[in-house]
């Protein structure tokens, strides 16, 4: 009897931790409000990878114009009237061998530069993206929240 006992709490004290833990569905889709509070991003899956959209800017006019910003650094020239609000920013963001992180490039508007890229879940609120130069030497990390 005191053997099936024990085993009895072990179960409901495994259960309890699991409970316990905050929910983590490993899923990134959703709008995160990157690092900075400049944008809002909306991650949705797209086929076998991941699509990043810019959604919502915090100054979404260019104080020279007052019209809504655009992609004036890109160096195609062809790209650069291009509206910053639902321009794509992740390309070919897939899966990588771990466990909620994904891997690809990223375009920055703000410097026109396109870079490897990982994102990584640090928990259901929180994301980190670290965008990468010369073979992954030199990396810059920001940490978005989840906005939805």
């Amino acid at each position: 009897m005191t053997t099936i006992k024990a085993k009895a709490r072990w179960v409901v004290f495994g259960l309890a931790i699991v409970l316990a833990a905050p929910a983590f569905a490993g899923d990134p889709s959703g709008t995160w409000l990157t690092e900075g509070g400049k944008s809002q991003v909306r991650l949705a899956h797209c086929g076998d990878s991941l699509c990043g959209r810019v959604q919502w800017l915090k100054e979404p006019s260019d104080p020279a114009t007052g019209k809504p910003k655009r992609d004036v650094r890109n160096p195609d020239p062809g790209k650069r009237d291009r509206p910053l609000i639902g321009l794509d920013i992740f390309l070919g963001m897939r899966p990588d061998e771990t466990p909620d992180q994904w891997a690809g490039e990223i375009y920055n508007p703000e410097d026109g530069k396109t870079y490897r890229a990982r994102l990584s879940l640090q928990g259901a609120r929180t994301l980190e993206l670290k965008g990468c130069v010369l073979g992954g030497l030199i990396c810059k990390s920001q940490a978005w929240s989840r906005v939805n």
